[in-house]
């Protein structure tokens, strides 16, 4: 439901004369969506300039010209060119026709008829030629000075989708004003329907680039709305009774080393969220090894001395179960009573872990997405801790939460998360950072090498025993690819006399986790491996990671997998291996060589492949913006969300601005706006 001054924008493009079923279709796949908002929210890339040329004209540019029709060279042939013979102020010129409908042209524009064309020409030897022209019309207002060209497919050229914008516009209504005149004053951002108009009839390329004055303007708004959304849902929450935990030291754990300073300074803003009267909504991110599994255990523990239960809920069952082996170790003897629940714990094992935990018996449970089937019931939960959150969707991970009424949350994130996608994907939660790795966590030295090199490697690993994991884009070698295969490699080292583990994601779940137990208690030398092991695995004894075609994986990939070694106390390496390198490449990997910042590392990936890639937009329910692009757009985003902050100091429920409702609703923030309903 929306609005009634934005129903024309919402309205289905088939309302519109002229548009069919099958261009309505052909509408939805290139925009995205079927509305006239979302074919207007599809922006051109570039414009045409067609100036009218009344003198010699230049080659290969597009002008317009005026001239008249002296003969048609008709093919005895169809499939044959026509030529249409014209007379201009600088000469002869031919336009000549591949596709053509001869009728149509003969009668619209007769011999002796003027007509203005536009197009590209070219010299022969003593007259001009034009193939194809762009128009061909009888009066010169007929032909647009400036083209807007967008991005197009399945054929259509732009041309149409300009005709189709066109029609649109009295679709397009006159919207009330939503910032304030400071603001306005400030950045001369001119009315939303103005910019929109001139976002898609530029008039020079800059006109289409981020740097439009048009643009800026629709994507603050854009960047506005997502930030006002956030400060609103999380005003919602606030708002919301919690369980709160009473915080006493009663449960203390000989952990065999010192937390860091930042390991401490996150847990008292962890204590302070679970002390306080509305959930907390925190997300705690930290580089490879910083230490965030110990966080989650210390916060689950003060929740327990509190009298409640926690939930411990990881990606993949050999990441629960590692987790499950630690947890279970470092509360020995304290008293309390942890279980681990996966797909494989069936049967009665499975019936007797279900009722001790509704009965409170259990009071920390470790497991992958099984703890949020249907019949898995909490007595009183008051933590839920999502490890790897990025590798569940957004329903996944509330699921757990919405156990228990009041639930508080900790999501944890081993992907450092750029400042822009932080404030945008997690603007509801508060932030806590883990920038510090504990005392005693060994460098890793990484070495970039051609895969030529291979034989070199293998030759060392023969004079020595360390473990090393052997990391293969591909499972299985295919014809059309030239990238190593897992299966291939495993057999290549194999017969090198190598003792070899293989794990890939296509393994059952007990292959991988009997390979697993092998190698980390160092049965296996070498674990050939898909990125099955990017996260979580934890083998001190480890010390080596050679990654095949590193430059095909994204830097927040290899980071993630450089991170499995250096977590004993040997010396460790990493080796990336490349073929075919472009400068982009080089780069790419010259940043792992020079840096171990996962901060920097994941802001660089940023900048080179976009949010998407470096979270999986689409399966985290990450949001994606129509306009707006990070990191190019920070400055925008950083002005979006001081006026958010503004708004709801002074007008928390949009009373004295009602226009920002039609902000809301008009870039779809569903959520924010029921927020607003429900008070």
């Amino acid at each position: 439901m929306t609005l009634s001054v934005l129903s024309s924008l919402f309205s289905d493009v088939s309302t519109i004369k002229g548009i069919g079923p099958k261009t309505a279709q052909w509408l939805r796949y290139l925009c995205g969506g079927s509305s006239v908002l979302d074919v207007l929210w599809h922006l051109p890339t570039n414009v045409i300039h067609r100036p009218f040329c009344e003198k010699k004209p230049l080659q290969n540019q597009p002008i317009c010209i005026k001239a008249k029709i002296d003969e048609y060279l008709i093919p005895p042939v169809r499939r044959r060119p026509l030529k249409i013979i014209c007379q201009t102020d600088f000469g002869r010129l031919d336009l000549i026709f591949f596709h053509y409908h001869q009728a149509s042209l003969t009668d619209k524009f007769p011999i002796g008829t003027d007509v203005f064309l536009s197009g590209t020409i070219q010299v022969k030897d003593d007259f001009y030629e034009m193939v194809h022209p762009d128009f061909m019309a009888l009066k010169k207002e007929d032909i647009p000075e400036f083209e807007s060209v967008y991005p197009m497919s399945q054929g259509k050229n732009s041309i149409f989708f300009n005709r189709l914008v066109q029609k649109m516009w009295e679709k397009v209504p006159n919207l009330p004003e939503w910032l304030d005149e400071e603001t306005l004053k400030e950045s001369g951002y001119l009315p939303w329907r103005k910019s929109m108009f001139l976002a898609h009839n530029p008039r020079s390329l800059k006109d289409c680039s981020i740097e439009s004055f048009a643009r800026k303007r629709l994507i603050f708004d854009e960047l506005l709305a997502h930030q006002l959304a956030l400060k609103l849902i999380r005003r919602y929450h606030q708002k919301q009774k919690g369980i709160s935990c009473e915080i006493k030291a009663k449960t203390q754990l000989n952990l065999p080393f010192k937390l860091t300073k930042a390991q401490q300074k996150v847990l008292d803003e962890i204590y302070q969220d679970l002390s306080a009267s509305y959930p907390m909504n925190r997300l705690l991110q930290g580089d490879v090894g910083s230490g965030k599994t110990v966080v989650a255990l210390l916060s689950a523990l003060k929740v327990i001395d509190s009298g409640y239960q926690s939930a411990f809920m990881a990606p993949t069952d050999i990441l629960a179960r590692q987790h499950y082996e630690k947890i279970s170790t470092l509360l020995d003897g304290v008293g309390i009573k942890v279980a681990l629940l996966t797909a494989k714990e069936k049967g009665k094992k499975r019936k007797e872990i279900l009722s001790d935990l509704a009965q409170g018996k259990i009071q920390l449970l470790i497991g992958t997405h099984a703890l949020i089937e249907d019949n898995v019931v909490f007595k009183n939960l008051a933590l839920a801790v999502v490890d790897e959150q990025h590798r569940f969707g957004v329903n996944q991970r509330l699921a757990l939460r919405q156990k228990q009424k009041g639930c508080n949350l900790l999501v944890m994130s081993a992907t450092p998360i750029p400042r822009s996608l932080a404030m945008t994907n997690y603007g509801d939660m508060d932030i806590s950072v883990l920038d510090e790795k504990p005392m005693g966590r060994q460098p890793v030295t990484t070495r970039v090498m051609h895969l030529s090199k291979i034989s070199q490697i293998l030759e060392k690993l023969k004079q020595t025993e360390t473990q090393v994991y052997w990391v293969c884009p591909l499972v299985k070698e295919t014809e059309k690819s030239d990238l190593m295969a897992s299966e291939k490699r495993f057999e290549e080292l194999k017969s090198f006399g190598f003792n070899v583990g293989l794990v890939h994601g296509k393994m059952k779940g007990d292959e991988k986790e009997n390979v697993m137990r092998d190698f980390k208690a160092g049965k296996i030398q070498i674990l050939v491996s898909t990125t099955v092991i990017e996260v979580g695995v934890d083998v001190p004894n480890a010390n080596l990671m050679i990654i095949e075609h590193a430059e095909r994986f994204g830097l927040a990939t290899l980071h993630q997998l450089r991170g499995r070694v250096g977590r004993g106390n040997q010396s460790a390496y990493c080796v990336l291996l490349h073929g075919r390198l472009g400068e982009k490449g080089k780069e790419r990997l010259d940043i792992l060589r020079q840096t171990d910042d996962g901060f920097v590392i994941s802001n660089k990936d940023l900048q080179m492949r976009g949010a998407g890639e470096v979270l999986g937009v689409a399966q985290s329910g990450f949001q994606q913006y129509r306009l707006a692009q990070l990191p190019e757009h920070q400055d925008l985003l950083d002005r979006a969300d001081i006026y958010a902050q503004k708004i709801m100091k002074t007008d928390p429920e949009l009373e004295k601005n009602k226009n920002l409702r039609i902000l809301l609703y008009l870039f779809e923030r569903q959520k924010a706006i029921m927020t607003l309903k429900a008070g």
